[in-house]
């Protein structure tokens, strides 16, 4: 109860924060063609001398093409928003998760100056389907939680969807990463991509389940700055210590509950970075062990990832056999020609002189990752039934640690497909570029990871147990997914 009040607390001082910082709307600056366009011939440089998967789904003349027809549609000055667009469009179409763009640092300090006006709805998109999950509208008694839209101005679910997701890059062929992406913010991916209306013309079912079509305008909240008017806040607002924020991080990112009369242990990840999520690790499995539980629930969808050396050791609590972690980890160079514009680029420099090595191929290989067998943990290694709940959200190294466990007897997958690739995906090393006319970032990955090579190419981990989103679980607020494995610990049916 402390835990969650302190939680409490800290997303009212965001909330406050956020409502403070909203300003005067104010255009962009813009910036010159010229300018724009070296920005876009270094980056095709930098990932040409580095990027290990440059052309694993996308051939080189295709990548190329759409460079040059980017490049030829900057006819004039850009604000970075529209520049952003431009870069996104291109990287996503490498297909590799771990190469995503963001906005420059500069830009981020000001960011919450345009967040308003936006599109009013946050919806909750999968498949072709968009189901309201809030609405901003004040006094909204049409746009209820679970109510299902059908069309914006015009544009079918699908017309949207296929738009939007033409700036998001995913591994692969796989679109459920990016639908968790869009259905993480609508209102600002509506409004990045494809702008402002005045007003909106929204199709939706209603409650006799007729389809209906209204008008509706932008949010945009009214901030009152006059002290005689604002009313005394019912629970007055108190700075919450570094013990209470420490504790509240920590539980943002991992926490386990035992429920007694089911004989299970849940436990919520959402990320392999930070934490002291080793001793989590090693307390969790110890206070499994000394309760006797037979059942054992991880909820990865969360989880983007975070360090491999933590998505091994709880690998090796769990996996019944040694594994290692992919069959090649190669980079195509040791190489930063480019440098100066790669943050930090010195200390991967060292990194991948001094612990990978040139094989026969011509590639930078990391050894020990090839040929390395981890060995399950002796002490307090779990041996009961295991669920994993996976979706979307489920990348990088948690997508490495599910499909270590997939197919394993006592493991049930649970959910949707994960983000992250089941084949392999470019990753370990990551260091940023930097654009030094724009500031606009993009992420660069070091080394290509083949986990299998006799694993199907160009999607995400299929679950076991598929279990998708519905407008009536939204509407109800019902977890599906967990709804599922507590009728099958329940039921013993596993």
């Amino acid at each position: 109860m402390k835990q969650m009040t302190t939680l409490f607390c800290l997303l009212l001082s965001i909330s406050i924060q956020r409502a403070d910082a909203q300003k005067q709307f104010t255009p962009l600056p813009k910036i010159a063609p010229g300018i724009l366009k070296e920005d876009f011939l270094l980056l095709k440089k930098i990932l040409e001398a580095n990027h290990p998967s440059l052309y694993w789904y996308t051939p080189k003349d295709s990548i190329d093409a759409c460079f040059q027809t980017a490049i030829n549609s900057i006819t004039d000055s850009l604000n970075e928003v529209q520049f952003k667009n431009k870069v996104a469009w291109v990287i996503s179409k490498i297909r590799c998760g771990h190469t995503s763009v963001r906005f420059s640092k500069k830009y981020e300090k000001i960011a919450a100056h345009f967040r308003y006006p936006q599109f009013p709805l946050l919806l909750k998109t999968w498949g072709d389907s968009l189901v309201v999950v809030s609405s901003f509208l004040p006094r909204d008694t049409i746009f209820k939680r679970g109510t299902i839209i059908t069309g914006i101005n015009g544009k079918t679910n699908r017309q949207l969807l296929d738009t939007l997701f033409q700036y998001i890059t995913s591994d692969g062929f796989s679109f459920n990463y990016k639908s968790q992406v869009v259905s993480g913010n609508f209102p600002a991916w509506y409004k990045t991509i494809l702008g402002l209306d005045s007003s909106y013309i929204v199709s939706y079912i209603d409650s006799t389940g007729t389809e209906t079509v209204t008008t509706i305008k932008n949010f945009r909240p009214t901030i009152d700055t006059s002290k005689k008017n604002r009313a005394t806040p019912l629970f007055p607002f108190v700075k919450p210590t570094r013990k209470q924020i420490r504790e509240a991080r920590l539980l943002s990112r991992r926490g386990i509950v035992i429920d007694t009369a089911l004989n299970t242990a849940f436990i919520r990840l959402t990320s392999f970075t930070g934490g002291n999520i080793r001793g989590f690790f090693r307390h969790s499995f110890k206070t499994i062990r000394q309760q006797h539980i037979q059942h054992l629930v991880i909820d990865l969808r969360e989880n983007g990832g975070g360090k491999v050396s933590n998505s091994i050791l709880l690998t090796q609590y769990l996996t019944d056999h040694p594994f290692k972690v992919g069959d090649s980890v190669v980079a195509i160079s040791r190489r930063f020609k480019y440098g100066r514009y790669i943050n930090p680029s010195w200390t991967y420099w060292l990194a991948m002189n001094f612990g990978a090595h040139k094989m026969e191929d011509g590639l930078i290989h990391l050894r020990y990752y090839e040929t390395h067998l981890f060995q399950p943990q002796k002490k307090y290694h779990f041996n009961g039934d295991v669920y994993l709940v996976q979706g979307g959200y489920s990348f990088s190294a948690t997508a490495m640690f599910i499909s270590y466990l997939k197919g394993q007897k006592n493991v049930k997958l649970v959910g949707e497909e994960t983000g992250g690739g089941y084949y392999g995906s470019s990753a370990m090393h990551i260091p940023t570029i930097v654009l030094p006319n724009t500031g606009l970032r993009v992420s660069l990955p070091m080394y290509r990871l083949v986990m299998d090579s006799t694993r199907p190419k160009g999607h995400g981990i299929i679950p076991d147990i598929e279990i998708g989103p519905s407008s009536q679980a939204i509407k109800k607020g019902v977890d599906l997914k967990m709804q599922k494995i507590r009728e099958m610990i329940q039921q013993k049916t596993f």
